[in-house]
């Protein structure tokens, strides 16, 4: 200690040099301990984030509502479980069963079952005579207990003859001609065909596993000849397809998503994807039926986009994928289309971060910029649920008068923070990912058609991400396309609340024979109006 205090310089000005340095000294490892916390704070943020990605929601309500279901159905079932544990225990010593209440649980009015099923009456035997004094019985009245039941699956075989004639004065030999088959050469039905198709392309049962279900019933069928049925199936309904391509490309507004499908290659699989355009007018009271196509291709190059909407220009509501930009260029042929951003994907951004701080181990919040734009955000969409549905105008006018306020609020909100925040900061590039693009997101405060999001898309989408899980891949590009084709018929039957293996089947069995000038008339939404005229005749 009396060695550092003889080191010291005795002269003024030197002692209040060294003071100084040391007072910089200490600025400078107090700004790298800050530095050290922010990257510690910003290190945890991203393993958070990375954790969420990997152990997450991958939607973000939808795991959550999931394992609430099937937490109510375990005790559902384990109610029920002791509650006839304990009938049977009171009936085997003799109690009245109706007086145990220790499972008694309030328990959801019967409906009545479907009345379109048909019935099948078991009638209990009666007595021949009265128990008490042998005298005749005579029946007052009847009391039913009905019992829903399912007869599995029944396998037929349909012999189509032709009787020949002969004609005795000229021996000409008459016979009715060959009725068409669903598919040429083939011995598939019409309703085969279509549980094959539906099977694979709606539940997502690879053909092998279908296969090997059908050898179970003891119907020998393989995957070889299951495939040759889908290619021929699926050539024959691509008239429908163009139709359907047609129908939403003559939209005044589409919307637009893409998703990734595993492709078969050599030794490994490549990643293709899968797009989807819908055509959705129910949201501003249009007339017009729904309907989305889809179409496949090896990349994701904005080429793609370009050459599905080459003839498209209207509005596009899809997320902010750089593809689409020479779509939106005002020298473009037909016409610049519109762009129109996704509320639910900015808002995902900010939900995110927000959903990530509450699960980091933090003395400090480390989002609640990201909490509070999510609090803004969604008040945006509880305007939009009360005028869902209500016509274009209407939309517009309760939106200029109810939203518009609000947005301009955010917009003022964002760009006074983002100014404060680094261009590395998570919260700052969801904030530049709205701020940027703002004249798109604020587009559907000047055209009532417009959505508020791009879920319709993603709901069409849905289906594929749901199959990779099951069929793994898709075994060539041909194999995509032909995805892509029985996909644009099963989501148009669902957006118009029809069956899509009844619709299937039944265009299956007529389409051979069916006039190509009213090919229109089995599309979904004619289908379904004519199904229902035929029920009501």
């Amino acid at each position: 200690m009396d060695t550092e205090l003889a080191s010291l310089p005795d002269d003024v000005a030197a002692l209040k040099a060294l003071v100084l340095a040391g007072r910089s000294l200490a600025r400078e490892w107090e700004a790298r301990a800050s530095g050290a916390e922010a990257m510690v704070v910003h290190l945890k943020l991203e393993i958070a984030k990375l954790k969420r990605d990997k152990y997450g929601q991958s939607a973000e309500r939808a795991k959550l509502l999931d394992q609430l279901e099937l937490q109510l159905e375990e005790l559902e079932a384990t109610a029920t479980e002791d509650e006839c544990a304990a009938e049977a225990a009171a009936a085997a010593a003799g109690q009245d069963t109706s007086a145990v209440r220790s499972f008694n649980r309030k328990k959801p009015v019967r409906g009545p079952l479907p009345a379109h099923l048909p019935r099948e009456r078991v009638v209990l035997p009666g007595p021949g005579e009265c128990p008490c004094c042998r005298g005749k019985l005579v029946k007052i009245g009847e009391d039913i207990t009905e019992t829903l039941e399912v007869v599995p699956r029944r396998w037929k075989v349909i012999q189509t003859v032709r009787e020949k004639f002969s004609c005795r004065s000229c021996e000409t030999i008459t016979q009715p001609p060959a009725p068409f088959h669903p598919i040429a050469r083939g011995r598939a039905g019409a309703g085969l065909l279509a549980m094959v198709l539906y099977g694979k392309f709606g539940n997502h049962l690879p053909l092998n596993r279908q296969s090997d279900d059908f050898a179970r019933e003891g119907i020998a069928l393989d995957t070889s000849t299951l495939a040759d049925w889908i290619g021929a199936a699926s050539a024959t309904l691509s008239p429908l397809v163009e139709m359907i391509r047609r129908h939403v490309l003559a939209a005044e507004r589409v919307h637009g998503d893409d998703t990734t499908v595993p492709v078969l290659a050599k030794t490994k699989t490549v990643t293709g994807r899968i797009w989807t355009y819908v055509r959705d007018d129910r949201p501003f009271g249009g007339p017009a039926p729904p309907a989305a196509v889809f179409h496949y291709s090896r990349s994701r190059e904005g080429e793609h986009p370009t050459r599905h909407l080459a003839g498209y220009a209207g509005i596009l509501q899809a997320d902010a994928y750089a593809g689409y930009t020479d779509l939106y260029d005002a020298k473009r042929r037909p016409g610049p289309i519109t762009e129109a951003g996704c509320w639910a994907h900015s808002r995902r951004k900010f939900f995110v971060l927000a959903d990530v701080a509450k699960r980091v181990a933090s003395a400090k919040p480390i989002a609640p910029l990201a909490v509070e734009a999510v609090r803004r955000i969604d008040a945006v969409f509880d305007i939009e649920r009360g005028i869902n549905g209500l016509a274009a105008a209407e939309r517009l006018a309760r939106r200029r008068s109810d939203a518009r306020p609000l947005v301009e609020d955010l917009e003022a909100w964002m760009r006074a923070r983002r100014s404060r925040l680094s261009r590395h900061n998570d919260v700052a590039k969801a904030m530049d990912y709205m701020l940027k693009r703002w004249p798109a997101f604020t587009r559907f405060l000047e055209d009532g058609r417009i959505c508020l999001t791009n879920n319709a898309a993603e709901r069409a989408l849905r289906g594929i991400a749901v199959g990779r899980k099951a069929w793994l891949f898709a075994g060539s590009d041909r194999g995509g396309e032909r995805a892509a084709t029985v996909y644009t018929l099963i989501a148009t039957a669902r957006l118009n609340d029809v069956d899509p293996e009844v619709w299937l089947a039944d265009v299956l069995r007529r389409i051979a024979d069916h006039p190509a000038s009213r090919l229109d008339e089995l599309l979904p939404w004619n289908w379904r109006k004519g199904a229902a005229s035929a029920v009501a005749a």
